[in-house]
């Protein structure tokens, strides 16, 4: 009776374990067959069923039903991505210096550090799936962002780069990444030149040749100076001729006031003159200083007559005998 019981719960404990096998695998078939994606994400399904192994039509956020074991989702993120190349080894998406090297059109070598920020196509997924699966990044954006800027550092003197076509060069290099990207399933974003570095030997020519730039501009500055300084004594002195002239033209026109107001007042004087003879010898007479009492006259004249308002009697002219 003994072996019977035993036998009996060991049927009933493998029933027991065969329908937990069976609930799991159940559960399995079901959570495979119910496929969420979320809303930052594509989906790509890989199927025995489909032609070519893939589903035509991306899945996009939400609940899919795929079949078990005969689909297979792999799943792209929508997010934007930034990969950088730059010689800090702690920027870019590889260690150690992972700056660009490229040579310009006159042959000068630069070392230019930068970031391209991309997106996946969500439209075209299935095609980058197909194309590059999950290797896009090295395989696809790395080489093709290294190559474009390759091309158009050699489009440009270094001159060019590091001055007055750095911002050309960089709308060149975007415009040239987004045809690419677009190319190859992915949205371009932006494109950011983080840095423009040369070799050592240039480096040095390029700050000796500032130091010299930076002294010349010192000497024009000098030049200049001392021409405004000679402009400003220039203006000063023609300022101080014109002051004299001015002065000189003032005096001669004072001098002609004076002298045509002098001759109209002879002209007076003559005129009164012809019409009062005896004037001149009345003003000559009231000219006379103050102490002088008497006066000659001409010697027909039988008297010395007093100065007006003297107190002199008049007396006679004596006659001298020769």
């Amino acid at each position: 009776m003994k072996n019977v019981g035993n036998a009996r719960i060991n049927r009933n404990a493998s029933r027991i374990f065969l329908v937990i096998v069976v609930l799991v695998v159940v559960i399995g078939i079901v959570t495979s067959t119910i496929i969420f994606v979320p809303p930052d994400q594509s989906g790509v399904v890989v199927s025995v069923l489909a032609p070519g192994g893939y589903r035509p039509d991306p899945l996009q956020s939400g609940l899919h039903f795929v079949v078990p074991l005969l689909e297979n989702v792999e799943k792209y993120s929508k997010a934007k991505q930034t990969y950088t190349m730059s010689a800090a080894s702690s920027e870019g998406q590889r260690t150690g210096d992972d700056s660009i090297r490229a040579r310009t059109k006159d042959g000068q070598e630069v070392f230019i550090d930068a970031s391209v920020i991309y997106a996946i196509n969500p439209t075209n997924v299935v095609n980058l799936h197909i194309t590059w699966q999950k290797r896009y990044g090295e395989e696809l954006v790395r080489p093709l962002v290294r190559g474009v800027i390759r091309d158009a550092a050699s489009q440009y003197g270094i001159e060019e780069i590091v001055s007055s076509k750095r911002g050309e060069l960089e709308g060149f290099i975007t415009e040239q990444l987004t045809t690419k990207m677009a190319e190859n399933d992915l949205l371009m974003v932006d494109f950011v030149l983080r840095d423009i570095h040369f070799s050592t030997d240039y480096a040095v020519a390029v700050e000796q040749k500032q130091i010299a730039e930076q002294q010349a501009l010192q000497a024009e500055f000098v030049v200049q100076s001392k021409k405004q300084e000679a402009e400003q004594a220039r203006q000063i002195a023609q300022g101080q001729a014109d002051a004299v002239v001015i002065a000189s033209k003032g005096d001669a026109e004072a001098r002609l006031i004076n002298a045509e107001a002098e001759a109209k007042a002879n002209e007076l004087i003559a005129a009164s003159l012809r019409d009062n003879p005896e004037l001149l010898t009345y003003q000559y007479i009231t000219r006379l200083a103050p102490s002088i009492n008497t006066i000659l006259v001409p010697s027909d004249n039988p008297y010395i007559l007093p100065i007006p308002g003297s107190t002199t009697t008049p007396v006679a002219p004596t006659t001298t005998t020769p």
